[in-house]
């Protein structure tokens, strides 16, 4: 590892920390002196990926400081129709997050985002937020979601490189059914608002900059799976593939 000029550095934990719970511990009391102290204030908050092999737990908040690849749910409603001229389109539920947000109050998110809590899978870890953010119910999710895929990136803050990784997943409410079931509704806080929107306007919305940023990934994702996004149509369509699918120097932590 090369940081501000030290080549080779490496910090280990002294051997009387020889259960995962102890330097969970540690680690917990040291991330919470940082934060308390306002040493780093402005940590994004992320996602853990899931694993039963591991040596300590870490509050996700903090795992940027140490470099860790972080892993997230995020997921799309949506519903597919048929204009008069033939073509489909499709509108998507879109929501803006509640003023009260530590971080990116205001601005446009996935219809629903959630960090991976440790112990538990990136689809159940989906099902549990779709419930306590969107009030969509898990049989819902479970019968009418699928996987999609993944995107990885850095994201670089004011301050140094984050890198992020998102596990993706799509629903479609079919046709002709009862929209309800489909209908997200805010539950929890943090959203101050769904709406349903056509196509058009969140591309828009993304060249105004008004989506949070990891989640203007994945509405490039999804618009570019749907056809929506092109080569034809998009000049830099290659680059932004590459960056969507960016490779860590290491898989996982």
């Amino acid at each position: 590892m090369l940081r501000n000029g030290v080549h080779g550095a490496s910090v280990s934990f002294r051997k009387f920390l020889d259960s995962p719970s102890k330097p969970t511990e540690a680690m917990k009391k040291l991330c919470e002196r940082w934060r308390d102290t306002g040493l780093f204030a402005d940590v994004c908050a992320t996602g853990c990926e899931d694993g039963l092999n591991f040596a300590f737990e870490m509050e996700r908040s903090a795992c940027a400081l140490f470099g860790l690849v972080t892993y997230g749910v995020h997921m799309s409603i949506y519903e597919q129709m048929e204009e008069e001229d033939g073509r489909t389109c499709i509108r998507v539920w879109v929501p803006t997050r509640a003023l009260t947000k530590p971080t990116y109050p205001r601005l446009l998110d996935n219809t629903v985002v959630g960090g991976i809590p440790s112990g538990m899978s990136a689809f159940e870890s989906l099902v549990k937020e779709c419930l306590e953010e969107a009030s969509v119910e898990a049989d819902v999710v479970r019968k009418h979601t699928r996987c999609v895929g993944s995107i990885s990136y850095f994201f670089r803050t004011s301050k140094d490189w984050l890198q992020p990784e998102r596990h993706v997943y799509d629903t479609l409410s079919p046709p002709g059914a009862d929209p309800a079931p489909f209908t997200p509704r805010p539950s929890d806080g943090e959203v101050k608002s769904f709406d349903l929107v056509s196509q058009d306007k969140p591309l828009q919305q993304l060249r105004e900059g008004l989506f949070k940023p990891n989640c203007s990934v994945v509405i490039v994702d999804l618009f570019i799976r749907l056809g929506y996004i092109m080569p034809e149509s998009e000049p830099n369509f290659m680059k932004i593939m590459t960056r969507l699918h960016s490779s860590f120097q290491y898989d996982m932590w």
